[in-house]
């Protein structure tokens, strides 16, 4: 039988009440960081640590001018700026023009020769530093979203529209491939694809290529919003309501540029049978393995969120075996001084040189030689059969 401490359980001995202490102190700090960085906790710990500096900074310049000019009190100041709510950032800032004073006396008068003393230079410097940093404080606060989240929100909104443009997995015999390169080398899109797997036993690919108004951060936003929109219609409603009830979605957001192409695919996968469903979108390409030859399939409609009542004609094909059916957006065939009739010529053209070859890692290859670099978002798409 364990032997029991009188008035306690078995082994509930000084150490093991100490590493308990231990870990709840440890799970309080921790709690405490995650809520600091989310910009949940409170900023006095950032606050006491920069206003313990400043004096510090302060002793350092009376003693070492040389090696620490007055100067060095913008380091707590662009800290503040970053870490301090506005109200606590004038504090600090009072305590750094506080500091300066005392340096001007401990040094003594600016002579016109002694830069290691306190000058108007520096007195200027320090405060357009502050001047800068309170607005920044100001703007944050206002946005309501810490610098210490921010980056990493808009690192999970970028991550969410990758998530969401991803193609399902298909049968055996299917191969789907989307690439997505934003303009300008910048992390977010106003070109989106969602994909879903619809219909009875999941037999039915439906996927919308869309092509957001605007382009790069400016668009980004409007399409991380479609996107989540589109992919909740997807398959919650008939194929040819689609596009009706997106045209009604964006009608009703009342935006000022309010407007986005799209094509709608539904894909039987058992058949090859297909629909396309276009509002004023590119015409999808297909290639037939048996000629060797392209061909444009193009449906009819308006764009998104122009006018209510809009109505989307489809065209219908059969993918056979070996077919290729590509869809993009105008980026990547619209250039200055060129139709794009021929930008298509020349997407498809390169696209048979493909063909030959590993298939796989196409979409990618193609957008490198075709629109590397372009000004405007670029998407692709690709659906083969073997």
């Amino acid at each position: 039988m364990a032997r029991r401490d009188a008035g306690g359980h078995p082994g509930d001995t000084r150490t093991v009440r100490l590493r308990r202490a231990q870990r709840r102190a440890w799970r309080r700090v921790r709690r405490a960081a995650v809520d600091y960085f989310r910009g949940d906790g409170a900023d006095w710990i950032a606050f006491v640590s920069l206003l313990l500096l400043v004096p510090l900074l302060t002793f350092a310049t009376v003693s070492l001018p040389v090696w620490f000019p007055p100067t060095v009190l913008v380091m707590p100041v662009i800290s503040g700026a970053l870490l301090l709510r506005p109200s606590s950032l004038v504090l600090l800032y009072a305590a750094a023009a506080a500091a300066l004073a005392a340096e001007s006396v401990l040094l003594g008068p600016y002579d016109g020769s002694d830069l290691t003393r306190v000058t108007p230079g520096s007195v200027l410097t320090v405060g357009a530093v502050g001047a800068v940093g309170l607005v920044l404080a100001q703007f944050r606060s206002r946005v309501g979203v810490p610098w210490r989240r921010g980056g990493s929100m808009l690192f999970d909104l970028r991550e969410r529209l990758k998530v969401q443009s991803r193609i399902p997995s298909l049968p055996a015999g299917w191969h789907a491939e989307m690439a997505l390169r934003p303009a300008g080398g910048q992390s977010f899109s106003g070109d989106f694809v969602v994909a879903a797997r619809t219909g009875t036993g999941k037999r039915v690919l439906e996927a919308v290529l869309a092509d957001v108004s605007g382009k790069g951060m400016d668009a980004g936003s409007r399409a991380l919003l479609l996107s989540g929109a589109f992919g909740g219609l997807l398959g919650s409603l008939p194929p040819h309501d689609f596009l009706p009830a997106a045209n009604g979605y964006l009608l009703r957001q009342g935006w000022e540029e309010g407007f986005a192409s799209a094509v709608h695919l539904v894909l039987d996968l058992d058949t090859g049978e297909y629909e396309l469903l276009s509002a004023g979108h590119l015409p999808g390409m297909q290639r037939a393995n048996g000629t060797g030859r392209w061909q444009t399939k193009e449906a009819e409609g308006p764009l998104l969120g122009i006018y209510d009542g809009a109505k989307f004609e489809g065209v219908r094909g059969v993918l056979a075996h070996g077919d290729v059916l590509m869809l993009c957006t105008d980026g990547m065939v619209e250039a200055p001084g060129r139709d794009l009739s021929e930008g298509m010529d020349r997407l498809m053209g390169e696209a048979d040189r493909l063909v030959g070859s590993t298939f796989a890692g196409s979409a990618w290859r193609l957008i490198e030689r075709v629109a590397e670099d372009r000004s405007d978002d670029r998407a692709l798409l690709l659906l083969w059969r073997e």
